[in-house]
């Protein structure tokens, strides 16, 4: 047989698509091309694959292979072509039995050796597999769980090309990998910080508990040492657990980030905190092979920003889509990837350079020129997208040496769960999770206000030049404040606590 043709899988963003690996035999001078635009990576790949071949004790044909990846049209990048392209090779050869593979996916990198290596973003490509109906996926050993969490396909591990060679010369058996069932009740949370170790910021800790439960975005500005670091870290202690489609969703992202490691799937959601000097692909994604970003793992969990106006500005401006979103487009000449990023943002700042302008205990170096500099590094666009703006004090000694213990994340978490319990309820059907979600068009539905919260909130528009987008925000915020109180509507209460949240203007005189 001359001419074979085997099947793969390429990734675009989160997705994969197939992939058709022709292979022939044609008459000439030994030698190998890859067509189809393949990256470096891919070129590479005919010596690992030489290499594999003859390492497996197989013969390596002495003609002119030529080897065509379809759609030609789409460039090619990664080392998981190897292991079809060796077994096109072989089966053009006659090597292994011509069988009937319409039904089978190969992906794999191959060492010099014939081993099977570990590859990323396994489990999109089950996923497509087993939305198109393929009945088996061949993948190396160190994908095989990873890719089981995908139900409706035999997923076959292999050790080496020699264990698939056997397998198709039915000189050796492969049993599929069993299918891993999620157990979500046997989990546990164990999270370093809690909230009952926490001295002291009560208002703080409120704000926090309602940004969980509605999934708002929050600033905390603060001397140095007042906790915002801490208060920001012990946040996930009080988050509701992943649902199943949440931790697929996750690990998705995190497989095509290569950024899995030992783990297979992700159970907590995500805590990310780059550094200040990160750069604006680090954060929101990109590359010449576009790949996630800070905010893309940050996906249905936390992107703690610390020292947030340190930023580049033209960083902080990148996140301005994506938080209003959900999710971040990455358009290059040739093709556009959207990523997910629906993440809670947490940003801490001080309030000057030296950090202590405002603050009763500690004299502020900065002149006024500086402070205002220093405030200006953050453009009002952003702010406005930022639902609660807390102030985070000092804390004095008799707080910090009081016995008494603080309410416990566990007791807080309750809370939080059942306030997600009330917007599960009244979301369901849509493609909404929590409130901080709910678009224009159904914010009158959702955020029904009694008559006195009405007055309040238009008093308040008017007086305090509320854009539309903090009308929005704000009631939205209300909404969930009435759902922590167990509230059908919206009352003047709510609105109220929601009003303190707002961005205050601070004089420097």
């Amino acid at each position: 047989m001359a001419l074979s043709k085997i099947f793969s899988a390429a990734l675009e963003g989160l997705n994969a698509y197939r992939i058709d690996i022709e292979v022939d035999i044609a008459q000439g001078l030994p030698g190998i091309t890859i067509v189809g635009l393949p990256d470096k990576a891919v070129e590479e790949s005919k010596e690992r694959v030489k290499s594999a071949i003859r390492n497996s004790k197989q013969r390596y044909p002495q003609n002119r292979l030529i080897i065509n990846l379809a759609p030609a049209d789409i460039k090619k990048e990664g080392p998981s072509y190897d292991l079809p392209i060796a077994v096109g090779i072989l089966l053009s050869d006659g090597q292994i039995p011509d069988l009937d593979f319409t039904q089978d996916l190969f992906v794999g990198e191959l060492g010099l050796d014939g081993e099977l290596r570990h590859i990323n973003g396994v489990i999109s490509i089950a996923q497509f597999a087993a939305k198109k109906n393929y009945k088996r996926l061949f993948v190396p050993q160190a994908n095989a769980y990873e890719a089981s969490l995908i139900s409706g396909i035999d997923i076959y591990p292999l050790d080496s090309l020699s264990d698939l060679i056997s397998f198709f010369k039915k000189e050796k058996e492969l049993i599929p990998f069993k299918s891993k069932n999620i157990e979500l009740d046997k989990m546990v949370d164990d999270y370093e910080n809690d909230f009952s170790h926490i001295k002291g910021q009560d208002h703080a800790k409120r704000a926090l508990e309602i940004a969980a439960s509605g999934h708002h975005n929050i600033l905390l500005s603060g001397p140095p040492g007042s906790g915002k670091t801490l208060l920001a870290k012990t946040l996930p202690s009080i988050f509701p657990p992943l649902e199943e489609d949440e931790m697929l969703e996750i690990t998705k992202i995190y497989s095509i980030a290569g950024m899995l490691k030992n783990e297979f799937i992700v159970t907590k959601r995500p805590f990310r905190s780059p550094h200040h000097t990160s750069s604006n692909i680090a954060l929101v994604g990109g590359g010449s092979w576009p790949k996630p970003g800070e905010i893309s793992l940050a996906h249905l969990g936390v992107l703690f920003l610390d020292e947030f106006p340190e930023f580049p500005r033209s960083v902080l401006e990148a996140l301005r889509q994506p938080l209003e979103d959900g999710e971040v487009t990455l358009s290059r000449a040739t093709k556009s990837l959207t990523f997910p990023s629906r993440f809670m943002l947490i940003a801490a700042q001080n309030p000057c350079p030296c950090g202590y302008f405002g603050d009763d205990k500690h004299e502020c170096i900065c002149t006024p020129n500086q402070i205002i500099n220093y405030q200006k590094r953050v453009s009002g666009p952003l702010l406005d997208r930022i639902d609660l703006h807390i102030e985070v004090p000092r804390i004095n000694y008799e707080k910090l040496t009081d016995k008494n213990k603080s309410t416990s994340s566990s007791l807080i978490k309750e809370r939080v769960i059942k306030a997600r319990k009330i917007q599960e309820e009244r979301f369901k059907g849509l493609k909404i999770r929590t409130n901080s979600e709910i678009s224009a068009r159904n914010i009158d539905k959702f955020c029904r206000l009694s008559d006195p919260a009405t007055n309040l909130i238009k008093n308040a528009v008017n007086n305090l030049n509320l854009s539309a987008r903090a009308y929005h925000r704000l009631l939205k915020l209300s909404r969930t404040i009435a759902d922590l109180s167990e509230s059908i509507d919206i009352e003047e209460n709510h609105i109220a606590e929601a009003l303190q949240y707002r961005q205050k203007e601070q004089k420097l005189f």
